[in-house]
């Protein structure tokens, strides 16, 4: 047990002044929930949902080599992302396991911000500065340089379209604009991980306040609430989303998650894990290892992460991620099973739960899909 205090957010007087039970999370202490969790999910799939995110490690990448050095060091092309733009990619290790996945954005020619996860920050810090060596680029670390605001659902961009004079309409998704969000500097990102079409803000510590009251105040017309990391969780697992320590950790590799379009050995130049993800694509189109699925309960069950996956008394697979779907009012569950067992509608499928053996439907990811 670490004697460390967690560390506290920006926003950390709001979330208690709205009565939220807090939660420690990577270290931080985070609203889990500000009343009802399905409520809350609901929200953000009806109208919007508001959420503090600022445990997220932000790290800042410059210098004249900072392309060529995250080309080396992150196994996407990120060279290639255009100023403005982001990407979803990972970091792995030399063997070809995940250190974590991010999201990277090109802020500028020669300047880029790294999004790790709260858990993995450290990890992909120190990571990324030992890579650096050889390269005219400067890793630093920034996680106190922000803090981070979501405001996800149907009704964001109307929200948001009140409070800044941004082009919203063109920003894209996996996109970031700078700009000024009711008076205060933000960068505008929409790389959401609940589903929805949503924003980010990354904005300074101090003025984290004020954004917040200034985007609550905007959405009580159309029925904005505050979210924490309960609800987080279950619109990104209806989503398909995978979340690091469940569905990815270093004992797989992209391929083996089925993300192997993350890898881009078309780059110019060596990278870490070359060698090793090279070989792994070549085994996950011979022989597939396990696969990752949607299971859909038929009864009221709800499987948890480490259950056993079982067929016709063998056990098949393992359950990453479940919970209660809000939307589809079902359990449901995200598991790596056999590749005999991974195909839609595959029939005699269970999840052991505590010993008796519920059934569940295979289905393709995502659970749930917004309508554009």
């Amino acid at each position: 047990m670490s004697s460390t205090e967690p560390r506290h957010t920006a926003l950390d007087a709001v979330h208690r002044s709205l009565g939220a039970t807090m939660t420690d999370f990577a270290g931080w202490d985070m609203p889990l929930r500000y009343g009802s969790e399905r409520d809350e999910h609901l929200a953000v799939r009806t109208r919007a949902g508001l959420f503090d995110l600022s445990h997220m490690g932000e790290i800042t990448v410059t210098g004249a080599e900072a392309a060529a050095f995250l080309n080396f060091a992150l196994v996407g092309n990120i060279a290639s992302v255009g100023v403005g733009r982001a990407r979803y990619t990972m970091i792995c290790q030399a063997d070809g396991g995940i250190l974590d996945d991010l999201i990277v954005y090109r802020l500028a020619e020669t300047e880029y911000m790294v999004v790790a996860n709260a858990s993995n920050a450290q990890v992909v810090l120190d990571a990324l500065t030992e890579r650096a060596a050889g390269f005219a680029a400067e890793v630093r670390d920034d996680r106190d340089a922000y803090a981070l605001i979501a405001v996800q659902g149907p009704e964001s961009p109307g929200i948001l379209k009140s409070l800044t004079d941004a082009d919203l309409d063109g920003l894209k998704y996996y996109a970031g604009l700078p700009g000024t969000v009711a008076g205060v500097p933000a960068l505008i990102a929409r790389t959401g991980y609940t589903g929805e079409d949503g924003f980010e803000l990354f904005v300074k510590p101090e003025h984290a306040v004020a954004l917040w009251q200034a985007l609550t105040e905007a959405g009580e017309g159309v029925g904005l609430v505050p979210c924490g990391l309960s609800c987080r969780d279950t619109l990104r697992l209806e989503a398909g989303m995978p979340l690091y320590g469940h569905e990815l950790n270093t004992s797989l590799t992209p391929f083996d998650a089925g993300l192997g379009r993350v890898v881009k050995f078309e780059k110019e130049g060596d990278f870490v894990g070359r060698e090793a993800l090279t070989e792994a694509a070549a085994r996950a189109g011979q022989n597939p290892p396990r696969v990752l699925v949607g299971l859909v309960a038929e009864g009221r069950r709800v499987p948890r992460a480490g259950y056993a996956v079982v067929a016709g008394g063998e056990v098949i697979g393992e359950v990453t991620s479940g919970a209660p779907s809000p939307t589809l009012g079902k359990p449901i569950a995200m598991a790596y099973v056999d590749a005999a067992h991974a195909a839609p509608g595959t029939e005699g499928v269970g999840v052991d739960i505590r010993g008796t053996h519920e059934p569940y439907q295979v289905v393709a990811l995502p659970f749930y899909k917004r309508q554009k």
